[in-house]
């Protein structure tokens, strides 16, 4: 396939999906063995829609490559689709996912020390927007689960990797960072008693839970600086 050519089928498949696709499945779709030399025609791609200030972007996200509006006209996003391209997340569920994002994978016992409070209704609102999942168990007393963040998560903030997230010191100081890593790396036995007793053994990726009625939803996610729908 020529160059051109199979530029113009790569924007079509990056048009088309809804969700972002890998440098490996396009180069499977398209043919070509040289994964590198498509990554190539991909950067190139990307590096003509911003040099050209599209108001479409091509981005890096979740470790594949997807098409997005650019924030600049997220306004005009929102017209059309009004509230379903928001989604919102509480004060607590907030901070339980930052803990998940920066610590996973941790278990419930050790966000609760973080907080100091119950987070057992966060985990399971994150759980039910698909930003965060069990991937397992700690090898632990009571062999607690453990809770990661999803690919979800990367696509509706932006990111194609963790290692893209903030630097941690930016935001919170050297003292609070060291007490968090202090209480993440602590082996907790969820056997003992704690100030919550409410557990659920059976939370897992593909959970549909009830979300907590009287959380506050003052607080709007979205991909980064771009527009991704999300259901209601």
């Amino acid at each position: 396939m020529e160059e051109q050519e199979l530029k113009k089928v790569i924007e079509t498949l990056l048009f088309i999906t809804d969700e972002p696709i890998k440098t490996e499945k396009i180069a499977k779709i398209c043919e070509v063995k040289d994964i590198k030399y498509v990554e190539e025609k991909l950067e190139e791609i990307k590096h003509s829609y911003d040099m050209e200030n599209r108001a479409l972007a091509i981005m890096k996200v979740a470790g594949g490559w997807q098409m997005s509006t650019r924030s600049d006209y997220s306004i005009w996003v929102r017209k059309l689709y009004q509230t379903r391209l928001i989604m919102r997340l509480s004060n607590a569920a907030l901070e339980t996912l930052c803990i998940i994002a920066y610590k996973q994978p941790v278990t419930r016992a050790q966000i609760e020390r973080v907080r100091g409070v119950d987070s057992m209704g966060p985990i399971e609102t994150l759980i039910e927007r698909k930003l965060v999942y069990s991937p397992g168990r700690a090898e632990t007393p009571g062999r607690p689960l453990i809770f990661a963040t999803t690919d979800e998560f990367l696509r509706q903030f932006g990111l194609n990797s963790l290692s893209d997230l903030p630097p941690l010191d930016n935001m919170i100081s050297k003292e609070s960072i060291d007490k968090i890593n202090e209480i993440v790396s602590e082996n907790v036995n969820p056997d003992q008693p704690t100030m919550f007793e409410n557990t659920n053994e059976n939370l897992n990726k593909d959970s549909v839970l009830n979300e907590d009625k009287n959380e506050n939803p003052d607080l709007k996610s979205s991909a980064s600086e771009n527009e991704i729908k999300t259901e209601e």
